[in-house]
């Protein structure tokens, strides 16, 4: 019973540690927040820029970028526009026609397809790179809508030498779609307002995000090029940038909106592959990190920046030991109560973050709850990400699927792109009722704290698992009415030809 004793008491520790650095985050964010004045440059001081446009099966976002990009703010001569097609549908033509459409008015943009996705998007962008011109290169996903001024934002930041990456804040084009946009949106805001801002601010390590952020091309040779040995390439490069003696600027002034998944299988797709690859990077670089000349504390805040998705795990094996230490008569049950002043991290920090959005900011306050337990109800699926990662399991980078959700408009149930329920809501919803088992044993005993907690992650096992279950069942209704629609029409054609 003693090792059950000292394996709870070190998880739950090793929990809260996570806890209070989200706290001391916030609070170097508050303590250290200053506006940073913008940059100017004369016109002829502006470098040739390379814009990347990476896409893989995007039919319904694909025109929306390459416009985008083209009508950015930026003097032509200076500007390329590059869009990394590995595409496997009828995105190609569509591509292929937009590039075709820009490039006749004059604007500097090619298309370029590989017939075999080797590397996936860490592939393309290097493909990309042989055949850039820029001595800047810009890259965005395909859900990305960035600003016709972004470039003319952005570039003068690289005025400093030492500058090897600029990232810009992430937008949110369907925040109010649904309540799982505006919880996704309100995670979001978490990490690029404060995680992003304290990072930088502080000059601890932080990451390029993979898509709104500008990379110096020499920045990029200098750390060794885009590696395909993770599914986050993005934090790969940026830690070895950074480990090589370049720094990576966050310029929050900056916006660049984005659509949020409204599918929750399409979110356990994303944050899995954003588990998977950071445990990844953490296994590659963790020891060139703490071997490197960097101070202690730039190194322990860069190891909780990469090993974050280890929360996950810790709470599944504090939950599931919690059923035994009910019947332990012991010490370390007594001293757990008092880690709960490091859960005031996490909220603190997604508060600090709606407050900056500044007015309204309260209304979103209604979504927290949902986002705690979004939070807790994805632990098992990026759990099952990370062990792949642990086992040194090579994965297909799995796209998030996009289907051009606007605020309030917009539908995904009909869409190929929209994904099967996951396998693991069964395994949810097990976990679900033996939290809320646990939690009435708990209450039973008295131990009304540890119940109240039990009982929030049985809840958000069934928020996650339920919304799929739901989601599920409205597309495949939606696929059933389609069918007999197109069933219904080919039955009028054949009666008007007879």
């Amino acid at each position: 019973m003693f090792l059950l004793e000292v394996v709870y008491g070190v998880l739950a520790a090793w929990l809260a540690v996570y806890g209070l650095n989200s706290l001391a985050l916030t609070f170097i964010y508050l303590w250290r927040r200053a506006p940073r004045p913008p940059i100017t440059l004369q016109d002829e001081n502006w470098p040739v820029v390379t814009v990347q446009l990476p896409i893989y099966n995007e039919r319904h976002v694909v025109e929306r970028l390459i416009a985008a990009v083209a009508a950015l703010d930026y003097p032509r001569e200076l500007l390329q526009i590059q869009v990394l097609d590995d595409s496997t549908d009828d995105t190609t033509a569509i591509a292929q026609q937009a590039v075709a459409h820009y490039a006749r008015q004059g604007i500097q943009i090619e298309y370029l397809h590989r017939a075999q996705r080797i590397g996936f998007k860490a592939g393309a962008l290097a493909e990309g790179l042989r055949r850039a011109r820029g001595e800047l290169v810009a890259i965005f996903d395909a859900d990305f809508v960035p600003p016709a001024d972004f470039l003319r934002r952005i570039v003068p930041y690289f005025s400093s030498a030492n500058i090897g990456c600029v990232q810009a804040r992430w937008g949110h084009l369907n925040r109010t779609y649904s309540i799982l946009t505006r919880v996704q949106a309100m995670g979001i805001d978490g990490h690029f307002v404060v995680e992003q801002g304290a990072r930088s601010q502080s000059r601890f390590f932080l990451n390029f995000n993979g898509s709104a952020g500008v990379w110096r091309r020499a920045c990029i040779e200098d750390a060794g090029g885009w590696h395909t040995d993770t599914l986050t390439e993005d934090l790969d490069l940026s830690y070895r940038a950074q480990l090589a003696g370049w720094r990576i600027l966050y310029v929050p002034g900056v916006q660049v909106p984005a659509e949020l998944p409204p599918q929750m299988d399409a979110l356990r797709r994303q944050q899995a592959r954003w588990a998977q690859g950071s445990i990844q990077v953490a296994l590659k670089l963790l020891p060139l990190l703490w071997r490197s000349r960097q101070s202690w504390y730039i190194k322990c805040e860069g190891t909780l920046h990469l090993t974050g998705y280890l929360v996950h795990p810790l709470m599944i094996a504090t939950l599931l030991l919690s059923l035994p230490m009910l019947f332990v008569d012991s010490n370390a049950t007594a001293f757990v109560p008092y880690f709960l002043f490091a859960t005031v991290g996490p909220p603190l920090l997604y508060l600090v973050a709606q407050y900056e959005r500044g007015r309204g900011w309260w209304r979103e306050l209604r979504f927290a709850p949902f986002l705690l337990l979004l939070g807790m109800g994805l632990a098992l699926n990026n759990t099952v990400a990370m062990m792949r990662a642990l086992l040194g399991r090579q994965e297909e980078f799995q796209r998030t699927p996009k289907f051009d959700i606007r605020e309030n408009s917009g539908h995904w149930h009909g869409s190929t792109y929209a994904l099967h329920c996951s396998p693991l809501v069964g395994h949810e919803l097990l976990l679900a009722v033996f939290s809320l088992f646990v939690a009435a044993l708990a209450m039973h005993g008295e131990s009304y704290s540890l119940a109240l907690w039990l009982a929030l992650y049985g809840l958000g096992y069934a928020y996650v698992a339920g919304t799929s279950l739901i989601q599920g069942l409205q597309q495949r209704n939606k696929g059933l009415r389609q069918r007999r629609g197109d069933a219904r029409a080919k039955e009028a054609s054949v009666m008007r030809v007879h």
